[in-house]
């Protein structure tokens, strides 16, 4: 029976393009872990960084593209279309508060932890840890890292991609890619070092836990088998069907020659950084 707001809290913060989403599609396999219809709902970046972030015409917007006129009369099970307007109606609850966050979890069963995959929580600051614990019978928090050049690649094509601006791969010059890169939303997401040293300020030792993007695909059961034990949990037989997928993959396209130049005095800083909180760079990030 859970004493504290929020129960068993398991928190994915990041990076953005650094497998995320594969883990939380593998993850959400096992019994022990509850996660609401959305993925990233991020509502302490809401809270400690940026009040507008779950605002009324957000949550509305989401709610409509997401789940509103989502599913096809003709094939749609009943079943899981009433859980999820059930789960929105409490979406778009006021205020948005804890007991909102809450009360988002609350078609959970028997399940040990509540899931929350939004990689926008990896910018909220290390104050803010220890009042999140402190309403948390228990919290665990996993920060995926990933080759820093790599991500920032992935991560440009990505958002291009998203915002139908897939044209400017084509047309960019070196210091289009360089004023994209560096505008605050972009380049928070590759200062690994910062977000490593939030973590060790506001989080015990027990309620962090640091993985490499590269480690996990090169030894899928045993990172999966790491994270289990994170969070005290027996092991589970995942799908290796499930395993081999990919997701969200941005659109293929080389990288520039001269991306990596760009970037080179910041890339070499950052491997510092992390280097400096003691952690061993993977091999494949050269």
């Amino acid at each position: 029976m859970s004493h504290k707001t929020f129960g068993n809290l398991f928190l994915s913060i990041g990076a953005m393009k650094a497998g995320t989403t594969w883990l939380y599609a593998v993850l959400e396999r096992h019994p022990a872990l509850h996660f609401t219809p959305e993925k990233e709902i991020h509502y302490f970046y809401h809270r400690y960084v940026n009040n507008r972030h779950l605002s009324e015409e957000r949550r509305l917007a989401s709610a409509r593209d997401r789940y509103l006129f989502r599913f096809d009369p003709q094939k749609a099970q009943i079943d899981r279309v009433r859980h999820n307007l059930h789960w929105v109606a409490q979406y778009l609850q006021r205020p948005v508060d804890d007991f909102w966050y809450r009360n988002l979890f609350d078609m959970r069963d028997h399940q040990i932890w509540a899931c929350d995959f939004s990689n926008l929580h990896a910018h909220i600051p290390a104050e803010a840890w220890p009042t999140i614990s402190s309403s948390s019978d228990r919290l665990r928090v996993l920060y995926t890292m990933r080759d820093p050049l790599k991500r920032l690649w992935s991560h440009t094509k990505f958002h291009l991609q998203m915002t139908n601006s897939l044209d400017n791969l084509k047309t960019w010059r070196p210091k289009d890619f360089k004023n994209f890169a560096y505008q605050a939303h972009i380049w928070e997401n590759a200062e690994y070092g910062a977000v490593l040293r939030r973590m060790k300020k506001g989080l015990r030792e027990d309620e962090r836990k640091v993985i490499f993007y590269e480690d996990l695909h090169a030894d899928q059961r045993g990172t999966l088998r790491s994270i289990e034990e994170f969070l005290d949990l027996p092991a589970f037989d995942y799908p290796q069907r499930l395993l081999e997928r990919r997701f969200t993959e941005s659109v293929s396209h080389p990288m520039p020659d001269f991306f990596p130049e760009l970037f080179a005095k910041d890339i070499e800083r950052i491997r510092a950084e992390i280097q400096a909180e003691g952690f061993t760079l993977p091999a494949k990030w050269g």
